[in-house]
Formats: C-alpha cells, structure tokens, sequence
C-alpha cells in the first residue's frame, strides 16, 4: 500500500532522528496527547515514543518500511512527558523499567506497579516531569520469559539475585543510554530523579543531567513483596527508605 504524501507530511512533522552511536539512531515521535485515568487519579500527558534504527535511515525510510517491520513482535519505549518539561527550571523525572506482571497485572511480588503510579502523581502533583517507560528492561533485563523461570526459582526459595544468576544472567544488565539520549533532546536543563537506585541515579550524573539529590519512593510494602525489596536493599545497593 502507498502512503500518500498527506500522511507522510502529518506524521513526518512529528518525528524526530536523535544521533545515538556510529551505527544506530534513535527515531523519536510525539508529542501524542495522551488523557489517563486511573481510579480517582487523572491527568493529560504528552506521549512520546522511540525506535532504535539504522544511522543511515531517512524519516521516509522508517515510514514506508513500518508495514513489513514487524514492531508488533518487538519492543518500544516510551516517554509521558507533563508540564513545560523543556523550559521548567525544576522538572522530575522517573526512569521505569517495564514489569509486565505489576504494572498491568498489579503482581504483589514487587513494588513496580506501586511505583509507576505513584511516580505519574508525584509529578503531576509537582507541576512538570516525566516518566520514561523503558522497553528491553524486564526482570532487570532477561525477559519476561526468563523472569518467569526466575519466579519459580524464588518460589523455592532463591532471592531475585540468585535466581538470575542461576539462570545464568548478571544481577543487572539494564542500560539507560537510549533513555538518556531521548532526554537530552527534550531538555537541556538539570533534573530531579524519583529512585531509590543508585545505577539510575549514577547514569545520569555520569551525563550531567541530575540535579543535585533524588527523591526516594518507597512503599507499597506487602507480605508477599518484602523479600524481593530487602534483597534490593542488600544486593543491589538500592537506598534504604529512611525512618
């Protein structure tokens, strides 16, 4: 099927080629205005999403091509931006991993999907942030299908470091440069980290990006989560909440 000209002028306008290595660039769409609700919480972001692709694509390129890509059997991350994120002296920021059982299923066995939610009212709440929703990033990096192993692994008794590791997989293997490089296109200015990781907290200091200090998130806290949260305390160097 041809796309018309009209189509590739609309949706052209709102993509973006943001140089990432030698090899490959990151391709950048939005802002989509995106309404959300969620129980009594509610609020309008501007969504953004990318695609890592070849350095040599053109924006025609990407588009023509999407019919055969396959992006459906693929990951993409993606970006809720809220407020002047661009120009805001004081802007927050929440660099979430995907965890497909608690942020949609709302699993009990972790803290994510607490703190995805928490995140989005903490910065509306603020006045300007953004939350960047990290594709590639389950279970730390080994997939949904590896995590599901790793679950059984802990149901025997293993913590989530150790079943990683006898899976065969480092504790950590999540990178943030993507996001990192999506960032410094949407604004140049010092932000304000919602984590309790220090490796987050690190990437961006490492980039000159964060302001000074972060802003911890801790709770959500059950009976079925409080190993999985301890061991991120004690072997993952995650800052304990403070009491």
């Amino acid at each position: 099927m041809t796309i018309t000209t009209k189509v590739m002028d609309i949706v052209k306008d709102k993509m973006t080629i943001v140089k990432h290595t030698n090899t490959e660039n990151i391709c950048l769409v939005g802002p989509v205005k995106l309404p959300v609700k969620q129980g009594d919480f509610s609020a309008t972001f501007q969504w953004y999403n990318w695609l890592k692709i070849d350095a040599d694509l053109t924006k025609e390129e990407i588009i023509d091509g999407l019919a055969t890509a396959n992006l459906a059997f693929l990951q993409q991350s993606s970006v809720l931006v809220y407020g002047d994120f661009t120009h805001s002296e004081d802007a927050l920021i929440r660099m979430h991993s995907i965890c497909h059982t608690g942020d949609i299923f709302g699993s009990q066995r972790c803290d994510c999907g607490y703190q995805l939610h928490e995140s989005m009212k903490m910065i509306v709440e603020h006045g300007c942030g953004a939350i960047f929703y990290l594709a590639d990033h389950e279970g730390r990096g080994i997939g949904l299908f590896s995590k599901s192993l790793a679950y059984l692994l802990q149901e025997e008794g293993l913590d989530t470091v150790e079943a990683n590791h006898a899976l065969g997989f480092p504790d950590d293997t999540r990178s943030y440069e993507e996001a990192l490089a999506v960032l410094a296109t949407l604004r140049t200015k010092p932000v304000t980290l919602i984590t309790n990781n220090p490796k987050k907290l690190a990437a961006l200091q490492a980039r000159g990006m964060a302001a000074e200090g972060h802003v911890p998130l801790w709770g959500g806290l059950t009976e079925t989560n409080r190993f999985y949260l301890e061991t991120k305390v004690e072997k993952s160097g995650h800052i304990r909440e403070k009491q």
